[in-house]
């Protein structure tokens, strides 16, 4: 989790190989009035992104019943998105790729192709709630190298207690 530009889908690919789990990237899911919105400069509000959160918890659901878990690179922005999450599975475990404003404006620009613009950065952090004590996760320094990033979140998930890596 994390704002535009935090390396959500390169650190969560790379999760997901390191842990021979499934990976859904969250903005294939974002249904098409989403993506016009955003790419015509607009920001997402709650009633947007309801349906986006719906299919993410949706696929965290059926990862649980089937019993092969799962990799998820989505913004989950407001710990209420993240709570929709912990309702289809309670033992969910949240990344948030932590960064500073002036590096997330400056990847998103450089980034080609993707229908999140640069200007809508800053909407990101207005809502942006980061993890609270009570959310199981861990929180980590989005400028480090991605492949760091991931061993330090093998082994968060090793201490625990619940889960297999």
């Amino acid at each position: 989790m994390g704002v535009s530009g935090s390396g959500k889908s390169t650190v969560g690919r790379l999760l997901a190989q390191r842990l021979e789990a499934p990976f859904l990237e969250g903005d294939d899911v974002h249904p098409a009035a989403n993506r016009t919105k955003m790419a015509a400069g607009h920001p997402l509000d709650d009633e947007d992104r309801r349906p986006w959160l719906l299919s993410l918890a949706d696929w965290i659901r059926q990862a649980r019943e089937d019993g092969r878990g799962g990799v998820v690179a989505c913004s989950a922005l407001k710990h209420e998105y993240r709570d929709e999450f912990r309702r289809a599975d309670a033992g969910v475990w949240f990344l948030c790729l932590a960064l500073d404003r002036a590096t997330a404006d400056q990847r998103v620009a450089g980034r080609a192709g993707h229908f999140m613009p640069a200007r809508l950065v800053g909407s990101q952090y207005a809502v942006l709630e980061p993890l609270r004590p009570d959310e199981t996760g861990l929180t980590v320094d989005a400028t480090d190298d991605p492949q760091s990033i991931v061993e330090e979140t093998v082994r968060a998930l090793r201490r625990h207690p619940g889960l297999s890596t």
